[in-house]
């Protein structure tokens, strides 16, 4: 993460006329990053579900469930906020309605990123209690909510 922003800085700072379009591939790239994690974090919890709590696979589930969330959601959502708000600013984007609608989904997206953060620690520590289906369900919210962001995005309705 703290290359990724030193890398960022040095290319506004060299090529400031370009600064926006530099800003705007890095957010692109950290949404897509995020969304991969978001998407793919429940599955594994689907498949941790039917590990027997202490199993080898279990042990393993865990492993991959934390370094998921810590070497690419976690900072791929802090970049996608950083440099969203930058551009929001730069853009006036902010000043639109489309753009409302767009960051109450990302809000949203935060918030269950928290969640999938807690189910990480709940499953680290043999605690958790939702079913697979309760995963395989909670695998279509990110779905939902980028579907929601693209549109405001792209078409932006109003």
């Amino acid at each position: 993460m703290v290359a990724v922003a030193v890398a960022v800085v040095g290319l506004v700072l060299l090529y400031p006329d370009r600064a926006y379009l530099w800003v705007k591939a890095i957010h692109v790239i950290a949404v897509i990053s995020w969304m991969a994690g978001m998407l793919y974090l429940p599955r594994l919890f689907v498949y941790h579900c039917a590990a027997e709590p202490g199993s080898v696979q279990s042990e393993t589930f865990k492993i991959m469930e934390n370094r998921l969330l810590k070497a690419i959601i976690n900072p791929a959502m802090g970049l996608t906020w950083l440099a969203g708000l930058w551009l929001a600013w730069q853009s006036q984007a902010y000043l639109d309605g489309w753009f409302h609608v767009k960051f109450l989904a990302v809000i949203l997206l935060s918030g269950v990123h928290g969640f999938f953060s807690k189910a990480v620690r709940l499953f680290s520590e043999d605690k958790n209690q939702k079913s697979a289906r309760f995963w395989r369900l909670m695998n279509e919210v990110p779905t939902l909510l980028m579907i929601v962001i693209v549109i405001m995005v792209i078409i932006r309705p109003f």
